[in-house]
């Protein structure tokens, strides 16, 4: 139930970027339901690409992310958002980010939001079971 929610949390937070970010596209002429499912897709894209690239990316600079004081891993999400855009269009999913910066800032909102929106999941954790 929690990796159903965090995609979903994902999946809003991929559709605020849309909103807010200027180069990050949800492209238009498909139905509500079908936007959905593709906010859901690339959701699940990105779970996919961080938990399977980002830790080998970390890995291999872990020197930049040290010198960088972890700024670096910026960068890192950037890209991976980029990739993630050229993935989703390449499974013909409506989805585009156009640049580096698109991405960039794609990624930062898409953190904050998915941070925000699980939240609750993060304070259940802290909380003593028998205490909620």
């Amino acid at each position: 139930m929690e990796f159903l929610y965090r995609v979903l949390a994902t999946a809003v937070a991929v559709w605020v970027s849309t909103l807010i970010v200027a180069g990050i596209e949800l492209l238009q002429g498909t139905s509500t339901a079908a936007r959905i499912g593709t906010l859901i897709g690339v959701a699940l894209l990105f779970g996919i690409v961080n938990a399977v690239l980002k830790p080998i990316i970390k890995v291999a600079g872990c020197v930049l992310y040290l010198l960088t004081f972890g700024l670096v891993g910026l960068v890192v999400n950037g890209l991976l958002f980029m990739f993630v855009g050229w993935i989703a269009g390449k499974a013909d999913l409506p989805f585009e980010v156009t640049g580096f910066w698109p991405g960039f800032f794609g990624a930062i909102v898409v953190a904050v939001v998915s941070f925000v929106l699980t939240l609750p999941l993060h304070v259940k954790k802290l909380v003593p079971k028998g205490r909620h």
